[in-house]
């Protein structure tokens, strides 16, 4: 298939780069197993799950970690914390006017905390960092918000960036699982109080979930690695519910790869598993785990879109984004969400 199969026009308005008031406010655009599509509530999933069926969440929490600072030459540098690799070392972004060299410091706010350039790993940079990593992020971070925003990080993004339900120990991405926005504290209650159980997985969001794709023949893509973490209790979780009859509704796509790349990993039997993924799904892939998948509108020819589009189809998801645009529905990380059925549920 080719990159450009997932084009489409999105008018500018329609990205939301602010949250709504109330995270379960927005709308909710349902694509059932018939490819047709049905306007609605986000809190409409109350009356389109059933008792017995499975919630899956993502339950990382997004560090604050864009840091702003400067080279000894006074230039300025952001650094982007992609991944921690100890208390001191990370894998970075690093913008500045020209490619920092292996030894060039760097000095991050006022009290100029020492970051060491030690190298490089692929298209990072290996920094060490004077003084634990958290702790600078936490003093001088920001929230890398996405791009698309055209802003900086605001104080509603502090809370509205995160997910009701982030685990404070799984601090590690630098994206949001954003269709776990929708979620509120109330929401979750009604959905418990009516049997619909959820379980977590971890996938820790690289920036790399924002590149677009430069292969004009899809199938030559090569994802970003993300570290992600499937336990033995989630697994059992799934496998009772299947046993049951009922389905495994994934929030998002980072929790659908998450648990699709556990299935990979054991020859396509859920199992659980820890490690690094780069699993790429598209139009043709044979989903293992996930019948059903609340997410988030997505960027054209992203590779976000085209696992959407491997669930009902492409044609079914063209479609429904074209009437989405006509509803003017909002796009993107704070915007509104589908409720996607695989085409495989007759």
């Amino acid at each position: 298939m080719q990159l450009s199969d997932f084009s489409f026009d999105l008018p500018d308005e329609l990205i939301a780069r602010y949250p709504l008031q109330n995270r379960s406010a927005s709308r909710l655009l349902h694509l059932d197993s018939q490819g047709q599509h049905h306007d609605g509530h986000f809190t409409d999933i109350l009356d389109l799950l059933e008792p017995g069926d499975l919630l899956l969440l993502n339950d990382t929490k997004v560090m604050k970690a864009r840091l702003k600072g400067k080279r000894a030459s006074g230039g300025a540098v952001e650094v982007l914390v992609e991944r921690m690799m100890d208390k001191f070392i990370a894998h970075c972004h690093i913008k500045a006017s020209n490619s920092p060299k292996a030894g060039a410091e760097l000095f991050i706010g006022p009290d100029e905390v020492q970051v060491t350039v030690k190298g490089r790993h692929e298209n990072l940079f290996i920094v060490e960092f004077s003084q634990p990593i958290l702790e600078v992020l936490e003093q001088y971070g920001a929230l890398p918000i996405p791009p698309y925003f055209n802003r900086e990080a605001e104080a509603i993004d502090t809370e509205r960036y995160q997910t009701v339900f982030n685990d404070p120990a799984k601090l590690a991405s630098v994206a949001a699982p954003t269709a776990s926005l929708h979620f509120d504290q109330e929401l979750l209650e009604k959905l418990e109080a009516k049997g619909i159980g959820k379980a977590f997985v971890t996938l820790h969001v690289g920036a790399g979930t924002f590149l677009p794709v430069r292969a004009a023949d899809i199938a030559n893509h090569i994802m970003h690695s993300e570290w992600c973490d499937v336990p033995e209790q989630t697994v059992e979780l799934i496998r009772q519910a299947k046993a049951r009859g009922n389905k495994v509704i994934a929030v998002g796509t980072t929790a659908t790869r998450a648990a699709e790349s556990a299935a990979q990993a054991h020859g396509g039997a859920l199992q659980a598993w820890t490690g690094d993924t780069q699993i790429f799904i598209y139009p043709g892939y044979e989903f293992k785990v996930v019948d059903r998948l609340i997410t988030n509108f997505h960027l054209p020819e992203s590779t976000l879109l085209m696992l959407v589009a491997a669930l009902s189809s492409r044609d079914n998801i063209l479609n429904a984004y074209r009437h989405a645009v006509d509803s003017q529905y909002r796009f993107f990380s704070y915007g509104d969400a589908m409720l996607i059925d695989s085409i495989r549920l007759k």
